[in-house]
C-alpha cells in the first residue's frame, strides 16, 4: 500500500498518468465539464473541499510550469485570487521554477476543457474558483 499524502485512488492514477504538457483543471462547484472529460469528483457538500486546498495540496506534489485563470477572478473573487498567486508564489520558491499565469476570458477557458485530462471537481461555492494547469518535468 502507498504510504502518500493523496489517498484518492483515481486522482493518483490520473496523476500518475500525466505527461509533459499535458493539462488538466481544478474547478469549483459550478464548473460545465464536457461530455467525455473525465471528472474526479471530490466535492462532498457546499464549499468543502475547498478549491485553494485541493490547489495546494497538488501543487506539493506535482511539477507544473503554467497555470491558465479566467482574467473575471480578478474582479468577482478577489480574494481567492491573491491566495491563489501566494500559493503559486511559494511553489514557484519552493522549486525554483516559477510558473507562468495566463489570464484568458472565462467563456475561452471553458473552450479548453475538451482538452484536458481531466478536471477535479471540488466543493468550492466561489465564482472563477478555475484553474488549468499544464504539467511540467523535473528537470
Amino acid at each position: 500500500m502507498l504510504d502518500h499524502e493523496i489517498i484518492h485512488p483515481d486522482l493518483l492514477f490520473s496523476l500518475a498518468s500525466l505527461g509533459h504538457k499535458d493539462m488538466f483543471a481544478i474547478s469549483d462547484a459550478g464548473l460545465p465539464i464536457p461530455v467525455g472529460v473525465k471528472r474526479i469528483d471530490l466535492g462532498y457538500t457546499r464549499g468543502k473541499p475547498p478549491f485553494l486546498e485541493i490547489v495546494e495540496l497538488l501543487l506539493r506534489n506535482l511539477v507544473v510550469e503554467k497555470a491558465v485563470l479566467a482574467e473575471e477572478i480578478k474582479t468577482y473573487n478577489k480574494r481567492v485570487h491573491e491566495t491563489l498567486l501566494n500559493i503559486i508564489d511559494a511553489y514557484s520558491k519552493r522549486r525554483g521554477r516559477k510558473i507562468e499565469i495566463e489570464y484568458v476570458p472565462h467563456e475561452k477557458f471553458k473552450s479548453y476543457l475538451p482538452n484536458v485530462k481531466f478536471v477535479v471537481r471540488t466543493g468550492e461555492y466561489t465564482p472563477y474558483s478555475n484553474i488549468i494547469l499544464v504539467a511540467g518535468v523535473p528537470f
